[in-house]
């Protein structure tokens, strides 16, 4: 997988990720769980701090899911934390889930997160990765467009659902 991006059905590549938590290894620290990693364009930011705030809102929905979040952008951990405390002081909500701190850009790269068009910022991605560390989805948006929390959770329960039963999933 080195050198392009994932693709879905294959693990995700093993690396080690400085995050707002501590250090984290991904896939591992997730196995026997799901997982969904999220990018956005940079911390205080309009449109991030508003989809920072949804998957918060949300966070007990995913955990019932057996589901963790996980952020990232190529900001700094200092500026993550400070823009969760932000979050927290100006909106009420607090940020419950790690946030990558990506300076390099490694772990960006490595999942085609940077748009060759719109600098060093990744764009709005979702990876749903499963508990055996498999990417199983992808869903990307260009930077301008917030993404679908309900889409999000819908397409877990719908990928559960199929590995459960055996069965494909219609439409809604």
């Amino acid at each position: 997988m080195e050198g392009r991006i994932p693709l879905l059905g294959e693990k995700v590549t093993e690396m080690e990720v400085k995050t707002t938590f501590g250090l984290k290894k991904l896939p591992n620290d997730y196995v026997g769980k799901w997982l969904v990693l999220f990018g956005h364009p940079g911390d205080f930011t309009p449109v991030c701090t508003t989809e920072f705030v949804a998957f918060q809102k949300r966070f007990d929905e995913f955990k019932k899911l057996n589901t963790e979040l996980l952020g990232l952008s190529i900001d700094q951990v200092q500026s993550h934390i400070k823009w969760v405390d932000w979050i927290k002081e100006k909106l009420g909500v607090e940020i419950q889930f790690p946030i990558i701190a990506d300076g390099t850009g490694k772990v960006a790269e490595a999942f085609g997160m940077i748009h060759p068009g719109k600098g060093t910022n990744t764009v709005r991605e979702v990876f749903i990765i499963d508990d055996r560390g498999i990417l199983r989805l992808m869903l990307y948006y260009p930077q301008e467009v917030r993404r679908n929390i309900d889409e999000i959770l819908r397409a877990i329960k719908a990928l559960q659902t199929t590995d459960k039963y055996g069965v494909a999933t219609p439409a809604g």
